[in-house]
């Protein structure tokens, strides 16, 4: 009776540990269908070499990025100049009132880059996208190479003639 009686706990042990394996194999197969074991724009951006910073800018809902952001700008727009690495966060609120994180950065190569984080806007589809331009002609708008669908309706943009200088 105790021989039988280890060996059924053992069995029970046994199809316990499979009923375990399956579950976890079927919820890694659906998370990763449903897109929830990672975004890799978002991976990208976390795995970037950071550059210098230009600063952080928080915009209030309707507030323009000219009026708010004109030393920031300004340092993009000298690091363009120079041919020097830097980069720009710019934090702001959809029409709705989600909000938004923007990614401005400049690349060795004379590139500007834009990351912009949606997750929290539940009006989008709430990922990571990236957009870039080869060849910048002003800041902090992305005019060239865009693809298509990737950057939000509501991006706040300046073109750097319209800022004051000096």
């Amino acid at each position: 009776m105790i021989a039988q009686s280890s060996a059924c706990r053992r069995r029970v042990a046994a199809v316990s540990a499979r009923s375990w394996l399956v579950a976890v194999a079927a919820t890694s197969l659906l998370g990763a269908g449903c897109g929830m074991l990672g975004d890799p724009v978002k991976e990208r951006w976390a795995s970037r070499t950071e550059f210098s910073s230009c600063g952080e800018v928080s915009l209030d809902q309707g507030e323009e990025i000219k009026r708010k952001a004109v030393r920031e700008i300004s340092c993009l727009r000298q690091a363009l100049k120079s041919g020097e690495s830097a980069e720009l966060k710019v934090a702001y609120l959809t029409t709705e009132g989600d909000p938004m994180r923007e990614y401005y950065r400049l690349t060795p190569q004379r590139r500007l880059e834009l990351y912009t984080d949606s997750t929290d806007d539940r009006y989008s589809d709430q990922k990571w996208s990236f957009a870039e331009c080869c060849t910048p002609e002003w800041l902090a708008e992305i005019s060239c190479d865009q693809r298509p669908g990737q950057l939000p309706d509501a991006v706040p943009t300046v073109q750097v003639s319209e800022l004051p200088t000096g």
